[in-house]
């Protein structure tokens, strides 16, 4: 287990700049996931780390060691591939071992090392098997467990989820933050998917064009998002951001509180969050109407799509199913001022009333 340090690390690829200039410190022990869109620089993030991309400037620290020039063997790390890169003609235990087998480790000490993990994992019934006999599930256990017996300083994961359907999505989320809990392990986590990033990570690094938007624990992403960018990519069904002058131009209710509030602070954009848009009448509210375009059945909410002024902005709202109004229906809405989000003409976050 160790500490991982970027400092002021840099990519280019010929004259293409991936990664500017970042500094990141994970702590020893930590899940910490990368999460952003696609060309955000996360996965060459990992690559560096992980010694399979070169920098073009700055250092990377796993622990006490400078690992920048050292080779990927000698990182004390292991990978998990999206596609999990295992062996077909090699049966489940020989997948798990092989790197011990490399390293020379005696049979006997990589037979209980490969036990030991395969009961871990769940897998002890299926260490005779190859796999393609095993399901995919299965074979992203074999995959960890492949990088469990090899007991590195840090566990370096590219979205490893990402092949499987969505219910064994859902159910080895739960289990890899187990098992990364009972070893107590370092683990670095890359996706582009923010469901994984907010039930998975101790902290998330919001990415963008190779800059980190935003660190912070999963809570502090969701509730304080630190600009437009953030506040847009988190969230799901995403936040509600509208032009201030377009809200004041189609007939919002505003209080007078709020509306001196926002021209004292020269706010841009405001954001609301779907499931924060209620059907109460209440003093001390926004209150906007919204003509229902779509309504999407959830269950036990519906997400209805609508706009707002005529031709005004498209913006989304949770409700209960019960209330779900009918496409082409008018529907009266509020928003409490707390769970408001104020942005100024850059996109950073002012805080809210």
């Amino acid at each position: 287990m160790a500490e991982v340090k970027y400092h002021h690390v840099g990519k280019k690829f010929g004259e293409h700049e991936v990664i500017p200039d970042l500094d990141l410190h994970i702590k020893d022990g930590e899940f910490i996931v990368y999460v952003g869109p696609s060309g955000c620089g996360k996965t060459t993030l990992l690559r560096m780390l992980a010694g399979l991309e070169t920098l073009s400037a700055g250092q990377i620290w796993i622990g006490d060691n400078n690992v920048t020039n050292m080779s990927p063997k000698h990182r004390n790390v292991a990978m998990v591939f999206q596609n999990y890169a295992l062996y077909p003609h090699m049966t489940v235990a020989e997948n798990i071992g092989f790197g011990l087998m490399v390293r020379g480790t005696p049979k006997s000490d990589r037979r209980k090392k490969i036990e030991q993990a395969a009961a871990l994992l769940d897998i002890d019934n299926l260490l005779d098997r190859k796999p393609k006999e095993i399901s995919g599930g299965q074979r992203q256990r074999v995959a960890m467990g492949r990088a469990i017996v090899r007991e590195p300083d840090v566990f370096l994961m590219d979205e490893p989820l990402s092949n499987l359907d969505a219910q064994l999505r859902h159910q080895m989320r739960a289990e890899l933050r187990n098992i990364q809990q009972r070893l107590g392990v370092t683990m670095v986590y890359v996706t582009h998917d923010q469901v994984e990033a907010m039930t998975m990570a101790d902290r998330i690094v919001v990415l963008d064009k190779g800059q980190i938007q935003q660190l912070g624990t999963p809570r502090e992403i969701f509730q304080k998002p630190k600009n437009r960018f953030v506040a847009s990519f988190i969230g799901t069904p995403h936040m509600n951001i509208l032009p201030w002058e377009q809200c004041r131009g189609h007939g919002i209710t505003v209080p007078d509180a709020f509306q001196d509030l926002c021209n004292h602070h020269h706010v841009y954009d405001i954001g609301f969050r779907p499931a924060d848009m209620t059907l109460a009448d209440e003093d001390g509210v926004i209150k906007l109407t919204i003509k229902t375009l779509l309504v999407e059945n959830l269950g036990n909410d519906v997400l209805v799509h609508g706009q707002i002024g005529g031709e005004g902005g498209h913006v989304r709202a949770l409700i209960p199913t019960e209330q779900a109004p009918s496409q082409g229906d008018e529907l009266a809405v509020a928003i409490s001022l707390s769970k408001l989000h104020l942005f100024d003409e850059k996109g950073e976050a002012i805080g809210s009333s």
